[in-house]
């Protein structure tokens, strides 16, 4: 959806009518998960919509999305649209960037996230998940997104830079906010208006910028000035060379290290906090949580030991993330001079090829009774059952996201040790809705009530 498609094919797949000159836009824009939720049950695996001048191309199949993430990943990028608002942010990170420049920068940053790097920040996590609940009381209400958003900064700061944020994470989060507000705003506007006329928002999105760019450069200046190696992510960029022997610039590690801030935080807050609420609403299943917990870890502290054995652990981070996938939505497009089929569908160039994973993982052909939370799906034998791409929260293909595996591990130490100590109830009214921004989000927040063993 961003620039007008050039032709389209004589053969075109299912689709909604349009509605005058918007197209579907006034639909999609009110409720682009129901909207396409009901794209994928009423149109099929592969459908059309427009929004405005641009075309969209909805694949729903785990064969057709195997195509787009992996199949034909050669041929294809980011969208562009996500790019532009994106890129004002982010500069030219992992996140957005394509082509050769990406090769080389996912080349650079791959092996500071190899699995022995990660395993030293065990500890860290399970650190700052205790500061967090030795807060909390019982009967005590509070934001459980805000929580997770706070601890999951607090660790991605530490891990990444080496640095205490406590005292900034609420300046921080806010700034990420404002950066997801403005791309999906954005990204969904058919109209768009010059960026010389101001508006509140635009004052928003600059103040975030400054605010974002003055912490991280601050950080890469003091590091390039006492050349500290601190056994951080950081450090590992910085010295990274590439196949001529050149090192990233001040510029490339602030693009880099500002996606690695907003993907590694902002994801797994939102994959805890669902999975949490879920919780709050299945007791039978936060018991036989609970029992693993106290099973594998008594009343010690987990360790980096503990991870593998907490299998029911892992069942459930999955299954939240099925039913609330934090990068709910993908899209990409035609290079141009590309032609790709799909599915017998000849795709223009500037149509958008989207898949989205809170559609496909709702699909009873793959999960039966598919809005019930049910951990059970992910054992190794029925996780093993499943079609490839049925299941895809962390995206898939050459752009996988590089962080997944530090995420899981995330997911799980801080869940362990929330529910070694706690319970979590919803407190009792409170609206609970799914806010797909870049990422899926809680849209009014998520008040649960604490409560002790």
């Amino acid at each position: 959806m961003t620039t007008p498609v050039e032709s389209i094919p004589l053969k075109q797949p299912p689709a909604f009518p349009p509605r005058w000159i918007a197209g579907n836009a006034l639909a999609f824009r009110r409720d682009p998960l129901t909207y396409l939720l009901r794209n994928a049950r009423e149109n099929g695996d592969i459908s059309m919509f427009r929004v405005g001048p641009f075309i969209a191309y909805q694949f729903n199949h785990p064969d057709h999305i195997y195509e787009v993430l992996l199949g034909k990943a050669d041929q294809l990028q980011k969208a562009r649209i996500y790019k532009r608002g994106l890129s004002e942010f982010l500069g030219n990170g992992l996140l957005i960037s394509d082509g050769a420049f990406w090769k080389r920068q996912r080349k650079l940053a791959q092996p500071a996230f190899h699995m022995k790097r990660i395993n030293t920040y065990a500890e860290v996590m399970v650190q700052y998940t205790q500061d967090l609940i030795a807060a909390w009381r019982p009967g005590q209400i509070l934001n459980l997104s805000d929580e997770m958003m706070h601890v999951t900064l607090r660790i991605v700061a530490k891990t990444l830079f080496d640095t205490d944020i406590a005292g900034s994470s609420d300046t921080v989060a806010k700034a990420l906010e404002v950066m997801l507000h403005s791309v999906t705003q954005y990204s969904r506007s058919v109209i768009k208006l010059p960026e010389w006329v101001p508006t509140p928002a635009r004052r928003r999105k600059r103040w975030s910028i400054e605010t974002l760019d003055a912490i991280i450069m601050r950080i890469i200046h003091d590091r390039r000035a006492n050349g500290e190696d601190r056994g951080d992510l950081l450090s590992m960029l910085m010295q990274a060379r590439d196949d001529e022997g050149a090192a990233m610039s001040d510029r490339q590690l602030h693009d880099e290290a500002l996606t690695i801030v907003l993907a590694g935080h902002e994801t797994t807050a939102n994959a805890l906090t669902w999975t949490l609420y879920l919780l709050s609403q299945n007791p039978d299943i936060e018991a036989k949580l609970y029992e693993e917990v106290k099973t594998v870890l008594g009343n010690r502290t987990a360790t980096l030991a503990d991870v593998e054995k907490l299998t029911y652990t892992e069942q459930v981070v999955k299954e939240g993330m099925r039913l609330y996938p934090p990068a709910w939505s993908l899209s990409r497009q035609l290079i141009k001079g590309e032609t790709v089929e799909i599915g017998g569908y000849s795709i223009p160039y500037g149509a958008s090829l989207v898949v989205s994973a809170y559609v496909t993982h709702r699909d009873p052909r793959w999960f039966p009774d598919p809005e019930r939370f049910d951990p059970d799906r992910f054992t190794p034998e029925n996780e093993k059952a499943l079609p490839r791409y049925a299941y895809f929260p962390f995206g898939g293909g050459p752009r996988i996201c590089i962080g997944n595996s530090f995420a899981m591990m995330e997911a799980k130490l801080i869940l362990a040790t929330i529910v070694q100590h706690h319970r979590l109830s919803l407190v009792p009214g409170h609206r609970v809705a799914a806010e797909p921004l870049i990422t899926l989000r809680p849209k009014y927040g998520m008040k649960m009530m604490v409560q002790g063993r």
